[in-house]
């Protein structure tokens, strides 16, 4: 990751180091609640303008594309629904389901960016409960909830992403949906950089060692995991899902900002997100 765009949170954690390397759910976990706690200022101050998350009823962007949920309507009629959202960061998304009718609860496993969702709600708009917990164990009772989402959250930064899929799958009334935003596993390949180094492929695609930063001690600070897209698919229907449709957003035409490694340059060579929309069967 670029140095200059998460420079506090490298500073905090003391990162001085990456290596790819295998590391368990717990190591995982407690390296992840570490790192969005640390750059969750620096990560407002990039991106809460494009994500909504100071207008008075939040926004629903499912990725750097822009692709919002009040036109794309991945999740359906969301009035009076229970809904919950995995990996929520400040809520932006939730706020703004709240705001169309819906019940959601907000899950996140960072308190620093938790926090920067209940300031936002101090100020006034739609009111969500928000629960700091994994997503690898979520803290709900069988057929909770009529529909999930989670918008770039949890889903790369878990060791164990099968079990989240058993998870939701566990926590979700039947029939109901489960959509999820991630990076497309294509990128993988490349290095994180929106320029002309970022377009030559450098990283095996079947390569599904974790990309980890450490600090001196070899301690992780950051932690991301690649699946391909065929990992993906295996782990929705392993647990018990229907894959209804993968999108492959393209980058549009009106976007000149960069976030991150997407870039219009990227975006016009390849995909740089992936939305899978999946259901729970009715029996």
């Amino acid at each position: 990751m670029s140095e200059d765009r998460h420079a506090q949170a490298n500073t905090l954690l003391g990162t001085t180091g990456t290596t790819r390397t295998r590391i368990g759910s717990e190591a995982s976990q407690q390296a992840s609640r570490r790192w969005w706690d640390a750059d969750a200022t620096q990560y407002h101050e990039t991106h809460a303008d494009f994500l909504g998350v100071d207008s008075p009823g939040g926004e629903f962007v499912w990725c750097p594309e822009g692709l919002h949920e009040g036109d794309m309507h991945f999740l359906g009629e969301v009035a009076g629904k229970r809904i919950l959202e995995i990996g929520c960061g400040s809520a932006p998304c939730s706020r703004w389901l709240a705001g169309q009718g819906a019940l959601p609860v907000g899950l996140d496993l960072s308190m620093g960016m938790l926090e920067r969702g209940l300031a936002a709600m101090d100020r006034g708009g739609p009111q969500v409960p928000l629960v700091q917990a994994g997503a690898e164990s979520l803290p709900f009772a069988d057929d909770s909830f009529d529909l999930a989402c989670s918008a770039f959250g949890a889903i790369p930064f878990v060791a164990d992403s099968a079990l989240v899929m058993r998870e939701v799958a566990r926590v979700l009334r039947p029939g109901g949906g489960w959509v999820f935003s991630v990076n497309h596993p294509m990128r993988w390949i490349f290095q994180d950089d929106p320029g002309e180094a970022g377009l030559q492929a450098a990283i095996p695609y079947f390569d599904r060692t974790p990309y980890v930063e450490v600090d001196d001690n070899g301690e992780a600070t950051y932690v991301e995991h690649h699946r391909t897209i065929g990992d993906r698919v295996r782990e929705i229907v392993a647990a018990g899902l229907i894959l209804e449709d993968i999108i492959e957003p393209d980058w549009p035409e009106w976007l000149d900002r960069e976030w991150g490694q997407w870039s219009p340059l990227r975006g016009e060579l390849f995909p740089g997100t992936a939305i899978f929309i999946t259901r729970k069967p009715t029996a």
